[in-house]
């Protein structure tokens, strides 16, 4: 039977098989953020377009080409969010969590979705886990997120990541370094697309970040910002760079980092890889200390990073690190005939209102059947339940790895006995470890 329609291009399933390496790198991005002391907030999936465009920017290419927008049916443009901290900065304004006094430290798990050409690291809807903080003018802010994310980094066993950091400076001195740029790229305008000529009077950095070839090479020799970022913009970034060093992260200055969006101003980062091919960054940020105000709110310090859970995966996998598999069923019981099937149902549930796997048969396999499919699944332990058990009140606990026997009772000592057996198993495969290690 032919499949009514495929997933769309750009997107990817996360199968059963493949979720529990999601969940664990998940689980740790989520310890971070709590042990750095940020909170969960959870946004729409699509807003207002105009949030975008006025946060983000419209002479982005995520403005420009990439953005999932339409028309609904009460006639308001609305779009799949790109990105996750627009959204995050409008939940804080709109709700007033500033109320609540700062910072405010949050941290959020989002999809997105780009109109890009697909690859490998890059995907019309991808992930990221993201933190964002508010109200913090101070260097140490920045080097905490940085620092914060390196410890997932470090957390996964991660190797070979290259933290590249720049400012790009603020209002006061963005329009001297713009100056320069234009006079830059006028000279050069022949050689740039047309989407770069169209940003050559309104934002001549977005030209620093297109992925033109011919552009390219002619932004690699544009003016750089680093000589044009006024005193105050100077003195942050130094702070940055101490507190870095305090903390013995290494990183390297590269001014063509601008990042893809609008709202940054100040220091921009990224964390690279050269393991995972083109779509290296797996981890950007920056500060932006506009985009509140730019949103409607009154002048707030921000910053925090976006990290690929995607590329994220593609890197682990690239350097062979292992996540670890999900635990297996503890225990398999077979009933046979009505009776026992029933005493079985009980026994599992009993099983599992202790935290621990327990699985029968929910599909009506025969005996044999059941014990490769038990077998398949790993279980650590097995049981069979038939009219005999039931007479006696008690069956045979197989240990699967060592095919050891245990007989047990059906009544209330059950789950007892079962749990010397399942500790005392657990022991066993302590010492037998200990004993290979000697």
């Amino acid at each position: 039977m032919k499949l009514i329609t495929n997933g769309i291009k750009g997107t990817e399933d996360v199968l059963p098989s493949q979720s529990y390496r999601w969940q664990f790198v998940e689980d740790i991005m989520r310890k971070q953020a709590q042990v750095y002391g940020f909170k969960e907030i959870r946004t729409p999936v699509f807003e207002h377009t105009e949030l975008f465009n006025r946060s983000v920017g419209d002479t982005t290419d995520v403005v420009q080409k990439e953005m999932y927008t339409f028309t609904t049916k009460g006639g308001e443009s609305v779009t799949l969010r790109p990105e996750g901290t627009a959204g995050a900065a409008r939940a804080v304004l709109e709700h007033g969590v500033y109320n609540d006094g700062y910072p405010i430290k949050a941290y959020y798990f989002t999809s997105c979705y780009r109109y890009e050409k697909p690859q490998k690291g890059r995907q019309r809807e991808f992930h990221q886990f993201g933190m964002e903080v508010y109200g913090a003018p101070s260097y140490f802010a920045d080097a905490e997120v940085i620092c914060a994310a390196h410890s997932i980094f470090d957390r996964l066993g991660v190797m070979n990541l290259s933290l590249e950091l720049n400012s790009i400076g603020c209002q006061e001195c963005r329009p001297l370094y713009h100056k320069a740029l234009k006079e830059y790229f006028t000279s050069c305008q022949d050689q740039l697309c047309e989407t770069c000529l169209s940003r050559l009077d309104r934002n001549p950095m977005r030209i620093l970040d297109c992925k033109n070839p011919e552009c390219a090479a002619v932004a690699a020799k544009a003016p750089v910002v680093l000589d044009y970022i006024c005193d105050d913009c100077k003195a942050h970034f130094e702070g940055v760079k101490s507190c870095l060093d305090a903390a013995k992260l290494r990183y390297k200055i590269n001014p063509q980092i601008v990042r893809g969006l609008d709202y940054y101003t100040r220091t921009v980062f990224e964390f690279v890889s050269q393991d995972i091919g083109a779509q290296g960054t797996v981890c950007g940020g920056g500060r932006y200390d506009g985009l509140i105000e730019e949103l409607g709110g009154q002048h707030t310090p921000s910053l925090g990073f976006g990290m690929g859970i995607e590329r994220l995966l593609l890197l682990l996998e690239s350097q062979k690190i292992e996540i670890p598999h999900p635990p297996v069923c503890d225990l398999y019981v077979i009933g046979l005939g009505d009776a026992a099937k029933a005493k079985a149902f009980t026994i599992i549930e009993q099983v599992r209102s202790s935290s621990l796997i327990a699985e029968g048969d929910i599909v009506g396999r025969a005996l044999k059947p059941q014990m490769k499919y038990a077998d398949k699944i790993k279980a650590r332990f097995l049981m069979v339940i038939g009219e005999s058990e039931l007479a006696e009140n008690r069956a045979k606990l197989k240990n699967m790895e060592d095919h050891t026997e245990k007989l047990v009772p059906l009544d209330d000592g059950f789950f007892n006995e079962f749990f010397d057996a399942y500790v005392e198993s657990d022991q066993t495969k302590l010492l037998s470890q200990l004993d290979s290690m000697k």
